[in-house]
């Protein structure tokens, strides 16, 4: 009997354990989505992390081009965009996240792809990579295949080149 309470508070901690990340990083996206449209700047600033990088490829020039979070915030228009914002997806795994947002307006959309991450038990958003859109493209996916879960017969190995491997110090991050 002591194992099944055992079993059973373990379960109920971890699906607790999960519904406060899913509805941490949801409260992240949330108030990325309500500061964009809403014009909202404390809404954005909790949405992401100070040093936050946010990203675009310049399709004029062809370059990457980085713009500082305190610029995309200062530019935020009074009222916010008039557009509307969802939350298309996100996963999660330890203290990682990524999220898919859609910014809709009249003529174009925005597809936002998110990094968060877990510091002081708060999602932020680290990083936002985005394309501006034209309204019928919508967002594309493809499934991974885990490494060794191939389906497919393994090409042949080749013969094994000695070289000297460089043992990770414990403290390297991985």
């Amino acid at each position: 009997m002591k194992n099944v309470f055992l079993a059973l508070f373990c379960l109920i901690g971890t699906t607790v354990f999960a519904q406060s990340e899913d509805e941490g990083i949801k409260s992240a996206i949330n108030a990325y989505t309500e500061g964009f449209t809403k014009g909202d700047t404390a809404s954005l600033g909790r949405a992401f992390a100070s040093n936050a990088l946010l990203r675009n490829l310049n399709t004029s020039t062809g370059k990457i081009a980085d713009m500082p979070l305190r610029k995309f915030i200062a530019g935020m228009p009074v009222g916010g965009a008039k557009a509307s914002g969802a939350l298309l997806n996100y996963s999660y795994a330890g203290t990682s996240a990524v999220a898919t947002v859609e910014f809709k307006f009249d003529d174009f959309k925005y597809i936002d792809l998110l990094s968060l991450l877990k510091t002081n038990d708060e999602w932020k958003i680290v990083c936002r990579v985005f394309s501006r859109v034209a309204l019928d493209v919508n967002l594309a996916s493809g499934q991974g295949a885990k490494v060794g879960a191939s389906k497919s017969t393994p090409a042949k190995a080749a013969a094994p080149v000695k070289k000297a491997v460089a043992k990770p110090k414990a403290d390297d991050g991985w």
